[in-house]
């Protein structure tokens, strides 16, 4: 009598994760169907084109920011020349095929950003956890500031998956001999509204992770300039200072403090004072709350803060760039809000909220003047509401938190504080397992 023998744990895993990608691929399959499949092709992955053709410009000799993309867009590139370096492989590759690369790329981001972001409530799942992840993925893919992100190939998934990697607590296996700040610093290089997070690390002190992230900015800079003399020249004394590149800055689009108070204040000085003044208001009571997630050792609410200030405190802050929404939702779902379902609610609201594609139900109200104006303006300034109302949940969750919050418990054999290196009282096996999966 033959004996059968229980499968390899590690092919039971295996057939885990390939029905994790199943699942994501298939749930977030009427956006990037949309997208890539039914959208305008006049309109088709037009971010993208944009680093594509700096890389062009590098191969072919022609000034970087001079170039634009085809009509009907004609978009020039308006992001630093260390951005155009890493836009070289795409020169590479057809545009067609760029698209959906970038898009695939920016599946993965995303669920890597939900993967490090929820990470204490996803290994409550045990041997279910990619499953689990694939599941909480699929409604993120939905938000409409990811969906833009994907409908116009932006690069927003790469920043805040860069960022949350460089404050997560513990530090993910992949960065366990690069400094903190290291990847902050890259970001910067590459766009330069994660500079916010330097401004959290001096309010705490923490003049380390400063230095690294102010040293490798400057040091990248610093070496594209010498490899690129004209087109920094070009970048950081002239296109820089120009506002009109980056697109109608009172438009819909710019969800910023800023772009709310173009669109309903006051113009001229008056509307720049009022600007300022809100400003300061809300980036004393942000970097406060983040200093507070640091303090009570929640690095993920710690990174949504931030990421928050990045959007709020900016000139011009696009609707893709919150796609920082996604690490807010899992800082205020926290470990297990099933201990208090109030954060079940409070994160289903952020969610439910950042479904909708409020700005654009603004712009049909007011276009065709379907009721009161001011109800028009409501929903065209949604999501700018959207952000603060995400810190007031922030802030009510950081409030409200409880000692068993900041981690998963050690019968769970994983983390207890999230700041920690390795999770207390946890077994060797798991210890192997986290530096793995990490």
């Amino acid at each position: 009598m033959t004996v059968q023998r229980p499968a390899p744990r590690s092919s039971a895993t295996g057939r885990m994760w390939l029905l994790a990608v199943l699942v994501i691929i298939v749930g977030s399959s009427p956006v990037w169907l949309r997208y890539l499949v039914f959208w305008p092709l006049d309109q088709w992955q037009v971010d993208v084109e944009v680093y594509r053709e700096a890389g062009v410009s590098i191969l072919t000799g022609r000034p970087i920011y001079e170039a634009m993309t085809e009509s009907p867009q004609l978009l020039p590139f308006t992001y630093p020349p260390f951005a155009a370096l890493w836009a070289l492989p795409l020169a590479l590759i057809p545009f067609g095929a760029v698209g959906w690369l970038w898009t695939a790329l920016q599946l993965a981001a995303t669920t890597a950003i939900v993967w490090y972001a929820g990470w204490r409530l996803i290994h409550r799942a045990g041997a279910r956890a990619p499953l689990v992840l694939a599941l909480l993925v699929v409604p993120m893919t939905w938000l409409h500031p990811v969906a833009d992100g994907i409908r116009f190939g932006q690069v927003n998934a790469f920043m805040v998956l860069a960022c949350l990697m460089d404050l997560r607590r513990p530090r993910p296996g992949l960065l366990r001999r690069i400094p903190p700040g290291v990847l902050v610093g890259l970001a910067m290089s590459i766009k330069l509204t994660p500079g916010v997070f330097v401004v959290h690390y001096l309010v705490n002190k923490r003049w380390r992770e400063a230095a690294w992230a102010v040293g490798t900015a400057v040091g990248v800079t610093v070496g594209t300039w010498l490899l690129m003399p004209e087109a920094s020249f070009a970048f950081w004394g002239g296109a820089l200072q120009d506002p009109s590149r980056l697109g109608p800055n009172s438009g819909t689009s710019n969800q910023s403090l800023r772009g709310f108070l173009l669109r309903v204040g006051p113009q001229g000085l008056t509307g720049t004072v009022i600007w300022l003044v809100c400003v300061a208001v809300v980036g004393v009571i942000g970097f406060a709350l983040a200093r507070r997630a640091y303090r009570q050792h929640d690095s993920i609410a710690e990174v949504a803060v931030v990421g928050l200030m990045a959007v709020l405190l900016s000139p011009v802050a696009w609707i893709h760039h919150l796609h920082w929404v996604v690490v807010v939702i899992f800082a205020i779902l926290g470990a297990d809000p099933l201990r208090d379902r109030r954060r079940l609610v409070a994160a289903a609201v952020v969610t439910a909220w950042f479904l909708c594609r409020m700005p654009w139900w603004g712009i049909t109200w007011l276009n065709d003047r379907v009721g009161p104006v001011f109800f028009g303006r409501l929903l065209q300034n949604a999501d700018t509401a959207g952000a603060l109302i995400a810190l007031a949940m922030l802030a009510w969750t950081l409030q409200t938190r409880d000692d068993h919050d900041p981690g998963i418990s050690s019968e769970a054999g994983v983390l207890t504080s999230d700041r920690s290196d390795a999770p207390v009282g946890a077994p060797a096996a798991a210890l192997g397992e986290q530096s793995r999966l990490g």
